[in-house]
């Protein structure tokens, strides 16, 4: 098929402006227009001139070993310093300097940014009730941030899992001790991920309330024998919040 004239002209003249345009833009535009590394370089520069504000945790270690070993060996291991007790680099400047101490995390405000209950966190993580929980109370008058270990071991299993507690307050199963489903040892109080707790392992549990034989009457019965086949009751049912799942 052959090009119209016309149109083979026009390519023409679109070949020759490009081929003058192209490499005439490298020479009239700016290189910052078409590259980042200028950009890369001023935005460099421009925090390089900004104060310091932050010492960083080795600064801190190298007056303070004795508090930085003991956070070492917590649970607060990975918690800098400069996030309870503020940016410090002035106080590593002028130590002497009154005005550039560290402040102290001793209102009742720091602590529940981590520890206030949350249902975005995992079970396990420390989360407590502000209003239940010592109302009133400055956190480092019973934990040292350094170690906060608690002075008892809580026995209560919501005061690690939060979300499951508040989930199966408004569940059917909201009566039942967690202890009726699960057995825990004393260990997994202390070292909860080196001893779990156990879970029902056979459908005959859940069958003791609500087989078709069970002596309660007023929870959902079903018959075992065919019901969900070989699955183990919690595989299908969310134990928590039973009625949520159908």
């Amino acid at each position: 098929m052959k090009v119209p004239e016309q149109v083979a002209r026009l390519g023409l003249v679109l070949g020759v402006l490009l081929a003058i345009i192209v490499p005439l833009r490298f020479f009239i535009l700016p290189y910052s227009l078409f590259h980042y590394e200028p950009h890369q370089a001023a935005k460099v520069e421009r925090e390089k001139l900004k104060p310091m504000h932050f010492a960083g945790a080795l600064r801190c270690t190298e007056c303070h070993a004795d508090e930085a070993n003991l956070k070492l060996a917590s649970y607060h291991r990975t918690v800098s310093c400069e996030s309870c007790h503020g940016p410090s680099a002035e106080h590593v400047k002028q130590p002497n300097l009154a005005s550039a101490n560290p402040v102290s995390p001793g209102e009742r405000k720091l602590c529940p940014v981590c520890h206030a209950y949350d249902p975005t966190r995992p079970n396990g993580f420390p989360q407590v009730d502000l209003a239940k929980h010592n109302p009133r109370k400055a956190c480092i008058r019973c934990h040292d941030p350094h170690d906060p270990v608690p002075s008892e071991t809580p026995q209560q299993c919501s005061a690690c899992h939060g979300r499951i507690a508040r989930t199966l307050a408004v569940s059917t199963h909201a009566l039942l001790e967690c202890t009726r489903c699960h057995e825990a040892s004393e260990q997994h109080k202390l070292q909860p991920r080196t001893a779990l707790p156990t879970k029902p392992s056979t459908r005959e549990f859940c069958g003791e309330c609500h087989s078709k034989d069970a002596a309660a009457s007023t929870v959902p019965r079903v018959d075992m024998a065919s019901h969900g086949g070989a699955f183990t009751c919690w595989q299908c049912h969310y134990a928590h919040l039973p009625e949520g799942h159908r």
